[in-house]
């Protein structure tokens, strides 16, 4: 990718406020074109508002921030035809079909009938939604609501797409199909803009992520680069049965110079990686001494020690004070 490709998204110093409570104080985020862009934080750190200032729906109260070198608050027609936005709450009608939600979404947008009927029936069927396409969405279970919800966001292929918290609370196997949803949106030339508590769906889906708290970017980079800030790599070493861990340890605190912790089963040990060059000349010290492994493998600081690290607080469970929930718009879309 070169670097003078222009952005997906630039934001420069956003700041929202709603009387005394500054929402978003100062954030900057660059999204380079056919990415993933992961925005972690707590409850009411500012994601949501932040979305919504980028997808038009608000206006910055300081700051500047463009989609794809458009202004979004002199050029927010422009922009509103790059986009599409998944809320946290879905705006299709439950009273309709799936069919039906997408046919006027698509009349909306400006197609044809024949076009309109064309794309829900393409989008109904990549989102595997087919045999419930004339259902009522009364009927629909929560995750097949929030893949029709995602599926009406992309009638017009938008190359950059907001996913504000797309996954919270569906089971672990619909999180999966919409991953790989994603991915394949990706895949094909689209840019996702996706906010999560999920640390896991921020590891497994975004190139970068930003954790925001409090609004403020406090620290942003790929998982590794974060990982890496909070902590160095481990060693995991688990002994062959009837090899002689404290022969293991004086090899380990020779050539490492650091000590092994030894589990409570006596043959698993981790060792704090410092040098990781040096991990060649453990196993050579190993074979020549006699010490045999069964398992070896690299244990890298998790996203949940980052997150406990820079905000300090659970990304799940903590309630906090969630200002984007009061002040925000449910359910928008671009």
């Amino acid at each position: 990718m070169t670097t003078s490709r222009t952005p997906a998204v630039r934001a420069e110093g956003l700041v929202k406020t709603f009387g005394a409570n500054r929402a978003v104080d100062g954030v900057d985020l660059t999204v380079e074109a056919g990415t993933v862009y992961g925005v972690l934080g707590p409850n009411g750190a500012g994601k949501t508002t932040t979305i919504s200032m980028l997808a038009t729906l608000l206006r910055p109260d300081a700051g500047r921030a463009e989609i794809f070198g458009h202004d979004v608050a002199r050029e927010s027609h422009a922009v509103r035809q790059l986009i599409g936005l998944t809320g946290q709450f879905a705006s299709v009608d439950e009273k309709l079909s799936a069919t039906e939600n997408l046919l006027i979404f698509a009349r909306l947008l400006g197609l044809s009938r024949a076009e309109a009927r064309r794309k829900a029936t393409e989008l109904l069927e990549e989102f595997s939604l087919t045999e419930a396409a004339s259902r009522p969405l009364s009927k629909f279970s929560g995750g097949m609501r929030r893949r029709l919800d995602l599926a009406a966001s992309l009638i017009s292929q938008p190359p950059l797409l907001f996913l504000d918290e797309p996954t919270t609370g569906l089971d672990p196997r619909t999180r999966g199909q919409m991953w790989d949803t994603i991915r394949r949106l990706v895949a094909s030339g689209s840019t996702v803009l996706l906010t999560t508590q999920y640390l896991d769906e921020a590891d497994q889906l975004a190139d970068r992520i930003a954790v925001i708290d409090r609004g403020r970017v406090v620290a942003e980079g790929t998982a590794l680069e974060l990982k890496a800030s909070v902590g160095q790599a481990s060693l995991v070493l688990r002994l062959r049965p009837g090899s002689d861990v404290e022969q293991a340890r004086s090899v380990i605190g020779r050539v490492l110079d650091v000590p092994a912790i030894v589990s409570p089963e006596a043959a698993r040990l981790t060792v704090p990686m410092s040098d990781p060059d040096r991990v060649t000349d453990l196993l050579v010290a190993f074979r020549e001494t006699g010490v045999h492994l069964s398992e070896f493998s690299v244990q890298q600081p998790t996203l949940d020690e980052v997150f406990l690290a820079l905000t300090g607080s659970d990304p799940v469970t903590d309630a906090g004070t969630d200002a984007d929930a009061v002040f925000e718009p449910e359910g928008a879309r671009a």
